[in-house]
């Protein structure tokens, strides 16, 4: 089956850096584009960025432009979130995600997501 395991959360003052990362496994990781997604206590989970299959499209929210990067390394089944100049705004849940079925777009719709991993905690210190 499907399994995602994301790792690199933790606490890190405002201004800092952090590199999250979405370990793939059950199926070809290359077919399927990858998204990051964040819930913060009493809010709804809300898209962060996505990436296509291949790396080359990317999408992100307004509120990480410039400041988030996605990436994804097909060879070690892995995608990336480097995260700059954090804010406290930013502290949430962090959780990546993935379709069900093959596609060569770029979703960021939640509902066009299947397969979740358990989430890694961001914290972000004023």
């Amino acid at each position: 089956q499907v399994q995602l395991v994301e790792s690199g959360g933790g606490l890190v003052q405002a201004g800092g850096s952090l590199r999250l990362s979405c370990a793939a496994s059950g199926r070809t990781f290359s077919y399927y584009p990858m998204g990051w997604f964040r819930q913060a206590p009493g809010k709804e989970r809300e898209f962060v960025a996505a990436i296509s299959r291949g790396g080359t499209s990317t999408n992100y929210a307004d509120s990480v432009k410039g400041r988030f990067t996605i990436s994804r390394s097909n060879a070690k089944n892995t995608v990336y979130l480097q995260m700059n100049d954090l804010k406290p705004d930013d502290t949430a849940v962090y959780y990546c995600a993935s379709p069900r079925l093959p596609r060569l777009d770029v979703p960021f719709a939640r509902d066009e997501y299947e397969f979740w991993g358990q989430g890694t905690q961001v914290t972000v210190s004023s």
